[in-house]
C-alpha cells in the first residue's frame, strides 16, 4: 500500500509540474533544457536574419576554418569555365542556380517563384518516369534527365521553362470560420531538346533551411526504425516507413535521411547531388555532366575533372553538417506551453517526434551525444492526395512524404522574408500547411479544426516557437 502510495503521490508531482490549469492552480513548466533544439553543442542563441549560419559548439581550430571555407564556397556564385578563378569555375552548361545560396538564402528556405521568370529562389521540378533501375531509383526523362534546368550559359538553350498557376480552395472550420488554401498547378513549356517522355512524373522541390543536417544524420539507424510500423501493427493510424536508397559512395543500399522523400542518404551525397542537379558541377561522387540528350557537349569546356575537387566538397559537406540551430523562443509563455499539450494531445508528435539522443561515433565529435529537438521521425508517411505527387522515389510511393523537422520554422520568415511552407511552398503559413495534411494526418488535421480559434492560436504559437 506503501509502495502504491508513493506511486500516485509521484504521479501527482509531475502532473503538478507539468501542467497548467487556471481553476485548480497547476503551473505548466517546460522541460529541462527544452529551449537547446540542437544540443548543447548544436543550439545557437540568435534571432537575427543570420540566425541559420553559425557553426556548432565543439569543433576544432580545423573544422572551424573548414566551415569559413565551406561557407564561402556554399555563398558565392560559380562562372562558366575557362576563368581566371579556377577554382570556381564549371557552372553548367544547364543548371538551376549559380550558387548553394541562391536557393538556400542565409542557409536559409526558398520559395516558389512570385512571378514568371523569376530566378534563383530555390524551387526545382524532379523528373521521373515508371521504370526503375537495378538500384531501385526510378529512372528519370530520357531526354532531360532527372531534374529541369532552365537556366544555360551563354550562347545555349536552357532545356525549357515552366509557370505556376493557382487554384483557391476554402476549406471551412466546425465553428463557421474558413481559410484559404492555394493549389500549384505546373505548365512546363518551351522544350529546346525534344518532347518530354509520356510517362514522366513531375515533382516540385523547394529547398530547405540547411540547420541541423549533421545532427540528424548523427542519429543511430535503430534510433529511427524505432518508430518505424509499416504494417500499423499498433492501429494508430499512422505507418511510418523507412526509406532505402542507393548510396554512391559504398556502392550499397542505405536508410535515406535527407530530401523531401528521404532519398538522400548521406549530407555528403545530399551536397554533391545539389552541386550536379542545380548547378551543373561534377564531383568523384556524381562525374557526369548533365546534358539533355542530343546536345553536344564536345564544345563545352570543363571546370575540371572533376569540377568540385573532394578538397572543396570535404569543406561544404563539414559546413552543411555543423551548422547550428537557433534556440527556442517564447518556450516558457503560457500559450505555447498550452499550444505543445495540444500539440501532443491531437497526435502531431506522433510524426513530428520532438526529441532523439545523437549516436556517441559519428565522425564529428561535436555532433556525438546531444540531445536533440528536430520534431520529425525522418519516416515516409502517406499524406493524403491533396499533396501527393504521384512520383515514387525508391521506396517512397507517390503520395508518402518524409516528416519535414519543425525546428528552425518560426524564423524563416526573419531569414528569408516568407512564411511559405511544404515541399512546394503552397502553404502561406503555418495553418495552412496544417490544413493541407492528409492521409495518415487526416485526424489530426480534423482534431486542429475541432479546436477553438483560441487553442488553434495557441497550438500555431507552439510551432511557431520551434
Amino acid at each position: 500500500m506503501l509502495h502504491k502510495a508513493l506511486i500516485i503521490l509521484t504521479a501527482f508531482i509531475v502532473f503538478y509540474s507539468c501542467s497548467k490549469d487556471d481553476e485548480s492552480g497547476y503551473v505548466m513548466k517546460p522541460e529541462e533544457g527544452e529551449y537547446l533544439s540542437g544540443g548543447k553543442n548544436g543550439t545557437i542563441v540568435n534571432n537575427s536574419e543570420e540566425a541559420f549560419g553559425f557553426f556548432s559548439r565543439g569543433l576544432t581550430s580545423d573544422q572551424e576554418t573548414d566551415f569559413g571555407i565551406g561557407n564561402s564556397f556554399f555563398r558565392q556564385s560559380w562562372i562558366t569555365a575557362p576563368a581566371t578563378a579556377t577554382a570556381r569555375d564549371g557552372l553548367g552548361p544547364f543548371f538551376n542556380a549559380i550558387s548553394c545560396a541562391s536557393c538556400h538564402f542565409k542557409d536559409g528556405r526558398g520559395r516558389a517563384p512570385e512571378y514568371d521568370g523569376e530566378l534563383g529562389t530555390g524551387l526545382l521540378l524532379r523528373l521521373s518516369t515508371s521504370q526503375q533501375d537495378v538500384h531501385g531509383a526510378y529512372l528519370p526523362d530520357p531526354v532531360y534527365g532527372g531534374q529541369l534546368q532552365d537556366v544555360a550559359i551563354n550562347g545555349v538553350d536552357a532545356e525549357a521553362a515552366y509557370t505556376i498557376s493557382y487554384e483557391y480552395i476554402t476549406e471551412m472550420y466546425p465553428d463557421g470560420s474558413s481559410a484559404e488554401l492555394r493549389k500549384p498547378t505546373y505548365n512546363i513549356q518551351g522544350y529546346n531538346y525534344g518532347d518530354m517522355t509520356s510517362d514522366l512524373h513531375v515533382s516540385p522541390r523547394v529547398a530547405n533551411q540547411m540547420i541541423g543536417m549533421g545532427l540528424l544524420e548523427a542519429l543511430s539507424e535503430s534510433t529511427i526504425l524505432a518508430a518505424e510500423d509499416i504494417t500499423d501493427a499498433d492501429a494508430d493510424g499512422i505507418s511510418g516507413k523507412a526509406n532505402y536508397v542507393f548510396d554512391r559512395t559504398s556502392n550499397t543500399t542505405k536508410l535515406g535521411r535527407f530530401g523531401w522523400k528521404a532519398n538522400q542518404p548521406t549530407v555528403r551525397q545530399q551536397v554533391a547531388g545539389a552541386f550536379s542537379g542545380d548547378i551543373g558541377l561534377t564531383s568523384s561522387i556524381f562525374p557526369e555532366e548533365t546534358f539533355p540528350s542530343g546536345f553536344d557537349g564536345s564544345t563545352i569546356i570543363s571546370g575540371g575533372e572533376p569540377e568540385v575537387p573532394d578538397a572543396v566538397l570535404d569543406r561544404v559537406v563539414l559546413y552543411s553538417s555543423t551548422l547550428a540551430v537557433p534556440a527556442r523562443r517564447d518556450y516558457d509563455t503560457d500559450e505555447v506551453l498550452k499550444g505543445k499539450q495540444i500539440f501532443n494531445d491531437i497526435d502531431c508528435a506522433k510524426c513530428h517526434t520532438p526529441k532523439f539522443t545523437t549516436n556517441n561515433s559519428y565522425y564529428i565529435e561535436a555532433n556525438r551525444n546531444q540531445e536533440i529537438r528536430p520534431y520529425t521521425d525522418l519516416l515516409l508517411h502517406d499524406m493524403g492526395e491533396g499533396l501527393a505527387d504521384h512520383a515514387p522515389d525508391f521506396l517512397a510511393d507517390g503520395n508518402e512524404w518524409r516528416t519535414q523537422p519543425l525546428w528552425g520554422i518560426g524564423l524563416i520568415s526573419v531569414v528569408n522574408g516568407h512564411t511559405y511552407l511544404l515541399h512546394d511552398g503552397r502553404a502561406r503559413n503555418i495553418e495552412e500547411a496544417i490544413l493541407w495534411h492528409g492521409g495518415e494526418a487526416e485526424n489530426a488535421k480534423n482534431e486542429f479544426k475541432s479546436l477553438s480559434k483560441e487553442e488553434r492560436d495557441q497550438l500555431i504559437a507552439f510551432v511557431q516557437s520551434l
